[in-house]
């Protein structure tokens, strides 16, 4: 059950009268429940009707949810006390617009789960890249002090799971997408964490500056109190950073002119004027790894003066020293005739992609498409020339790629069968090459999400690779 009842969590303007969730995907399937069993009415709406939808369907209506799938009642939503959007819900939605219309309150579920967890302590990561990992490492690092620490959000789960538990944990590693912080106008982090800035989700914002607007929505509610770390060699980022209150922490995989920085002649990671760990401690591939390890071990020192003892700094290092790659993200899928198979099914923007190339040494065949994002592939160009041998475009952004990287890189077009495609990279991939899914696009052409993009390129792989042995 929730900590709070509904009218003691929520203002009393967003009680007054039945609650729109628009979104049935994991973060509005759960936030619908912790509003229904806080005692709100709860109509909740989603535009598709496909399985995860129906599942959600099955879970809230026993819990007196009224749901509809395959579209929305809009004058029913007009008529919201509050409508809470899922992140995937775009801002020009028929729902959204008709909400707006009628003067109804807008926010996102992590603003409806924030309400129900007044005092809990929590660092908030949000960036262009990386946050995934960075939160992970987090919520690995404040586990490692002893905490009853949990990761939430944007890395899957969302926080309204976390608000329906009957026992709050110590600490959240809370990480934070712009979707997310366009409708989270409460956030106050113990910490933020901003990894780097680079353009994404041209598909839904109409410039680069909108979408950089929404990641600064981080430090809507900054004081002199606060604390904020950051990516000092990010120029976009110290930008965004100058004027805000609080107190600046920063981390540079390039000097040791800050906070936090990777000794590059000594090997090693320095946090807070101390050695850390040695970088061959860190089982991590690239830069930006070292970077995220940096930035993680600077925000959990930085959010409570315990975390910074002789003991604290050594359960730190040992919790870095154990923490493994995260599942879709450079990921090894196995290895199949001397050919390795590598999944980062969860770089879906054209810096992340960019980012997982620089860390190849094999020749590489390279799985790029699904659905194009607004961004040109003619970023890529330097990295492709330098280890890649045949990019496999697919989906709906093939058209687009080939038309990018034209006499950069050799480029074949596939269909729509992802079978197919990872059946010719096996064709193609030779002893001693690689074979990349990092496709710089969203799934939702072919998959669900993302997760099922790269089980099914790990299933896939071992199928189709596995004639040739696993080494």
């Amino acid at each position: 059950m929730p900590v709070l009842s509904l009218t003691e969590a929520l203002p009393a303007a967003w009680t007054r009268a039945e609650i729109s969730v628009i979104g049935l995907a994991r973060s509005g399937r759960a936030v619908a429940e912790l509003l229904r069993r806080a005692g709100a009415d709860v109509y909740a709406s989603d535009a598709k009707a496909g399985h995860a939808v129906l599942r959600a369907a099955l879970a809230l209506e026993p819990l007196g949810v009224e749901v509809e799938h395959g579209g929305h009642d809009l004058a029913r939503i007009a008529r919201s006390a509050l409508v809470v959007a899922s992140p995937g819900v775009p801002p020009d939605a028929p729902p959204m617009a008709a909400a707006r219309d009628a003067g109804v309150s807008i926010v996102g579920e992590l603003e409806v789960a924030l309400q129900f967890l007044p005092h809990e302590r929590y660092i908030a990561i949000t960036g262009t890249n990386g946050k995934t990992t960075t939160t992970a490492l987090v919520n690995k690092l404040l586990s490692s002090l002893g905490y009853d620490s949990v990761s939430a959000g944007n890395i899957g789960t969302p926080l309204s799971e976390i608000a329906l538990r009957e026992k709050q944990p110590d600490w959240i590693a809370l990480e934070t997408s712009s979707f997310q912080l366009h409708d989270t106008p409460s956030i106050a982090p113990a910490v933020g964490i901003l990894t780097n800035l680079s353009a994404n989700h041209l598909d839904r914002y109409d410039s680069v500056d909108a979408y950089y607007a929404d990641k600064a929505m981080l430090f809507r509610n900054a004081t002199d109190r606060s604390v904020w770390v950051s990516n000092a060699d990010d120029a976009a980022v110290q930008a965004m950073v100058r004027d805000v209150p609080g107190t600046h922490l920063r981390f540079t995989i390039s000097s040791g002119a800050a906070d936090a920085y990777y000794d590059r002649a000594a090997d090693t990671l320095v946090v807070l004027g101390e050695a850390l760990i040695k970088r061959d401690d860190l089982a991590l591939l690239g830069d930006h790894n070292v970077a995220n390890a940096l930035s993680a071990a600077l925000a959990v020192m930085a959010a409570d003066t315990l975390h910074v003892t002789p003991r604290a700094r050594a359960q730190i290092a040992d919790a870095l020293k154990s923490f493994r790659a995260l599942e879709h993200r450079i990921e090894p899928a196995g290895r199949y005739g001397d050919v390795e198979w590598i999944n980062d099914s969860k770089s879906t923007n054209v810096a992340s992609t960019e980012v997982a190339l620089r860390g190849m040494r094999r020749p590489t065949v390279l799985l790029l498409g699904g659905r194009h994002k607004g961004e040109p592939y003619t970023v890529l160009a330097d990295a492709l020339r330098r280890n890649v041998k045949l990019v496999l475009a697919y989906g709906e952004a093939a058209p687009i790629i080939v038309q990018d990287l034209d006499g950069i890189v050799p480029v074949e077009v596939l269909g729509s069968s992802f079978e197919d495609v990872l059946a010719r990279a096996r064709d193609v991939a030779q002893p001693g090459d690689a074979v990349l899914l990092s496709p710089a696009c969203s799934s939702f052409d072919m998959f669900d999400n993302y997760e099922e993009r790269g089980r099914i390129f790990k299933q896939l792989a071992a199928e189709l690779g596995g004639g040739a042995g696993k080494t």
